[in-house]
């Protein structure tokens, strides 16, 4: 069942809900074999794929770790970092060949790869991962987010003797676990050793590490960032996967060990759907244990101390843990869904899936009679919720850049179906403000990843003070969806490149779906939402042909390619397309652009309007078109350069366009799925300005896609 029922996730603690003004999307990717052979040069390979898996993420630089040596009784671990794309550390691993052992085959291995984003101290291999304990790397770490405390624990570490060559948050990790070790190794597991550790780190974080002192062994940890286990069996796939403990590894009568056995961490699905589909998502605060065929999940007890901005590091090993379960998941995700295909980028073949992908938000959800009618819309998941919604003091929708785009676009319509107040909050607002939130309330909480550092932490504030919390994401087993009271999935599919394109129309479609179900007990609006379901019934193809517009925003592009600025006005429902089309062209074309409300256009914006500044005006039939068309006649009095959007059988507004390059005709829908149409050709256009600006697309400079710290 696509619809998500919360299971009531723990809030973070409070260091990592402090974390302000950094963004950060880096890329973990770890893989350990046993009792399964693979030689080094496999080993690498699967590294660098599982790195190029997630390079869409975001980065400025990469790292890899593996053992080497003559042979496999006598390896040192072998760290290569390097700047820029991971083709430049796929050279100097060329350039390393014959100081490796290709050949060298291994029945039990463990690597570890990261792509960092900066954040602390500039792009260099110096301050690339996997960070070191000291020059035999004797403790090797990935990490991915912001240690809030981490000048208090280097100043504590070189007063002790530890010298430090990055400028990162992150080196303070390995040092810290070298130095605990040398004073108490014999007293505590690898496990335990990392647990230390994390006692001392405050912030965000998810963690991969390995050591030479504990051979074949893997241990993550996950708080605020997200993290999976894959785990990958051997030739016995009927019996149960591995030992479901990490203390020992003594098979029982009933769980017999595997013939050989594979497991991989990863920042994103996206990195081992290729290798394996059952994965495990880690919860804040726990931590992996990969060991001898089998694998532990281990839950921290908080033990609180005084001076923990400062540790004096001289106690004995006293975090407690206990073995938890966790669900392994199947992923529904194809290997397909993360190639190109027959398209040239990622952001093209997603903005061409829309129709698909829209199919796919409503299936199971828009119920038809015999005829083949439509007749309602059943949410399974919200059943239970839904008189709960209706009965709010108001609907709260709280998202971030395009998630809070959607939430503009479908306001109107909620509110007129539902005839609740409805509010949109900015995520990142919610907390600065401190936003009186209350038990009555209902808050949506949009997001593609299900993981946005700024949503999360609205949630956990929402949920603090007892409202209902409603998810709308795409990633199943998020964050959020776990974290929220009910909610939906979007169904989109993998989305890889930066820019949002379907997901933002899936989540305007979901939330549709959503006020038709909210509104299903009134009489009076029947025949209103009648037309609705049967304009949503026809989305699909009705944007399939809105995608036939390709090749006229290609020419459209061709004479804006110059520009430096670009400003688009809308209205109503289409203020949202205006707004969303202007954030796709900022921030993969770098061109400057700007969504306004035309109702704003006396209000300050008509000053930039002259004969060369390209302008574009939404005005397709609705509620607001005549005030539209009255904005379109007030601009080109002034001898404006309008591009018009309107609708395939209005010829009305023809002659206000320059030429015919600059109107553009768009099918016709129900007016508050209009958006949904309209936002198609500034996708496109969005896309092609990219090109022939020669930008990269899928992975526009300084952007990440995901925000998972603040």
């Amino acid at each position: 069942r696509a619809e998500t029922r919360g299971r009531g996730a723990r809030a973070r603690d409070d260091d990592a809900s402090s974390i302000a003004d950094r963004v950060a999307m880096c890329g973990i990717f770890a893989y350990s074999n046993w009792n399964c052979p693979k030689s080094q040069k496999e080993i690498v390979e699967k590294l660098l794929t599982g790195l190029k898996r997630l390079e869409y993420r975001g980065y400025d630089s990469a790292g890899l770790a593996i053992e080497d040596g003559e042979d496999v009784s006598r390896t040192t671990a072998k760290v290569f970092r390097e700047t820029g794309k991971i083709a430049n550390l796929e050279g100097l691993l060329e350039a390393s060949e014959k100081d490796l052992h290709g050949d060298l085959v291994f029945e039990s291995h463990c690597g570890i790869a990261h792509t960092r984003w900066a954040t602390h101290g500039p792009p260099a291999p110096k301050n690339s991962h996997p960070h070191t304990s000291d020059e035999e790397n004797d403790f090797l770490v990935v990490h991915n987010g912001i240690i809030t405390n981490h000048q208090a624990l280097r100043e504590t570490l070189q007063r002790k003797g530890y010298m430090f060559e990055s400028d990162t948050d992150t080196e303070v990790i390995p040092k810290l676990t070298k130095y605990l070790f040398d004073k108490f190794h014999d007293k505590c597991s690898f496990r335990q050793l990392v647990m230390e550790v994390l006692r001392q780190l405050q912030g965000a974080y998810a963690l991969a590490f390995k050591s030479r002192h504990y051979p074949g062994e893997l241990v993550a940890a996950k708080r605020g960032s997200p993290l999976l286990l894959g785990i990958a069996e051997g030739p016995h796939p009927g019996e149960q996967h591995a030992l479901v403990t990490s203390e020992g590894f003594v098979p029982t009568s009933k769980r017999a060990k595997r013939t050989s056995m594979e497991f991989y961490f990863a920042s994103d699905a996206s990195a081992m759907v290729e290798h394996t589909k059952r994965v495990l998502h880690l919860e804040d605060d726990d931590v992996a244990h990969i060991h001898n065929g089998g694998y532990g999940i281990y839950r921290m007890e908080k033990i609180h101390t005084e001076g923990e901005d400062s540790p004096s590091l001289a106690y004995a090993p006293t975090v407690k843990s206990a073995e938890v379960e966790r669900t392994i998941e199947t992923l529904t995700m194809e290997v397909e869904q993360i190639m190109k295909g027959n398209f040239d980028h990622f952001m093209k073949k997603e903005i061409h899936e829309q129709p698909d992908a829209i199919q796919q938000t409503m299936r199971g959800r828009v119920v038809f009679d015999a005829d083949g009618n439509v007749q309602r819309v059943f949410l399974g998941g919200m059943v239970d919720y839904l008189s709960t919604i209706r009965r709010s003091r108001r609907i709260i929708l709280c998202g971030c850049g395009t998630s809070y785009n959607s939430a503009i676009a479908v306001r109107q319509l909620m509110e007129e179906l539902t005839e609740l107040p409805v509010t949109l909050e900015l995520a990142s607002d919610v907390l600065d403000r401190q936003c009186p939130f209350f038990r009555d309330d209902s808050i949506i909480f949009i997001s593609q990843s299900g993981e946005t550092a700024d949503t999360l932490r609205a949630l956990e504030y929402a949920k603090s003070k007892g409202a209902l919390c409603i998810g709308i994401v795409n990633v199943v087993g998020s964050a959020i969806s776990r974290a929220t009271d009910c909610g939906l999935h979007i169904n989109a599919g993998a989305e890889i490149g930066v820019a949002s394109t379907k997901a933002y129309t899936c989540q305007i479609t979901s939330m549709v779906l959503l006020a038709l179900a909210l509104s299903e007990d009134s009489r009076s609006r029947a025949d209103r939402r009648m037309d609705i379901m049967r304009g949503v019934v026809t989305l699909p193809d009705t944007m399939r042909r809105a995608l036939e517009l390709d090749q006229k925003m290609l020419a459209l592009a061709r004479t804006l390619v110059d520009e430096n600025s670009l400003l688009l006005f809308g209205r109503g429902y289409n203020y949202a397309t205006a707004l969303e089309g202007a954030l796709k062209v900022k921030e993969v074309a770098l061109l400057h652009s700007e969504g306004i409300l035309a109702g704003e256009m006396k209000h300050g914006p008509l000053a930039l309007v002259d004969e060369t500044l390209p302008l574009v005006v939404i005005a397709t039939r609705d509620s607001s078109y005549l005030k539209q068309k009255s904005v379109i006649e007030q601009l080109r009095a002034r001898d404006a350069r309008c591009i018009l959007i309107v609708s395939e059988d209005d010829d009305s507004l023809d002659k206000f366009a320059s030429n015919e390059d600059m109107i553009i005709k768009v099918p016709e829908v129900c007016d508050c799925l209009q958006p949904l149409i309209n936002i198609v050709p500034l996708q496109l256009l969005s896309y092609h300005l990219t090109v022939l600006r020669g930008h990269n697309v899928d992975q526009p400079r300084n952007l990440a896609k995901s925000v998972t710290v603040e």
